[in-house]
């Protein structure tokens, strides 16, 4: 008996086998990102390259997995990578306190990886991602919009082609199509995001948010649902599990 012993039982042996061999990249540690993680570290992934460059925030609190009244100004990455080996201490945890961008994208060997997570919520680091694992040939999927969202079952994995009724897909369909690539695994919603007067909520917002054309509502539960839905492709595609 070890700690997969349950997900054992569902993948057999063979594909618990190849999923604890492989290594995994997630970039974006927030509210869809460090969800993904916890799943892919509970199902037993044996490497996680962890990135991002941000530390929790109070705004945090509402549906971060690593946001607490104790972790509010830590290194998101740092934080994840603590309670990565508290949940697998056998798990090899590389993070990347930074910003993945031209500046920075020469750090990282996209063939070293069996599988990319883009978790990433802006769109120039996200199209330059998908840009390098396609030249690499390394699976990757990606996370559209859950912001301004509330209902987690209108989620689903499809291509990048079918999405509809979502506004980050729109802009990344049509950038992507520029550049040859016509087809992307994705996590989306096609529910039609909530729109917020931020006139109304002034008074809900620090100095720095005023400053921002909007500011993405969100919840508890749609990016970590989210996530939990990246990491599920991820993990069946890793062991040849079908998950149909």
């Amino acid at each position: 008996m070890n700690q997969f012993s349950r997900f054992e039982l569902l993948t057999g042996a063979e594909s618990l086998s190849k999923i604890q061999n492989s290594r995994v990249a997630v970039f974006g540690i927030g509210g869809v990102g460090g969800y993904a993680v916890e799943a892919l570290v509970r199902c037993g992934v044996g490497t996680l390259d962890i990135i991002d460059n941000d530390t929790v925030s109070l705004t945090n609190l509402n549906r971060q997995l690593i946001a607490l009244h104790s972790t509010i100004g830590k290194s998101k990455v740092e934080v994840m990578k603590e309670r990565i080996l508290d949940i697998n201490p056998d798990c090899t945890v590389n993070a990347y306190e930074l910003f993945f961008g031209e500046d920075t994208e020469d750090k990282f060997d996209f063939s070293q990886y069996d599988y990319v997570v883009d978790a990433i919520d802006t769109v120039t680091a996200k199209i330059r991602l998908i840009e390098r694992c396609v030249e690499c040939g390394t699976p990757i999927i990606s996370s559209m919009g859950t912001g301004n969202k509330l209902d987690p079952s209108r989620l689903e994995v499809c291509d990048l082609a079918k999405t509809q009724n979502d506004g980050l897909a729109r802009v990344m369909r049509k950038e992507l199509s520029k550049r040859g690539i016509k087809h992307l695994t994705v996590v989306y919603s096609n529910e039609t995001a909530v729109k917020v007067d931020m006139e109304k909520i002034s008074d809900l917002l620090s100095e720095e948010d005023l400053q921002k054309r909007t500011v993405p509502a969100s919840t508890a539960f749609v990016p970590p649902s989210a996530g939990l839905l990246l990491a599920s492709k991820v993990v069946c595609d890793l062991g040849g599990v079908e998950n149909e």
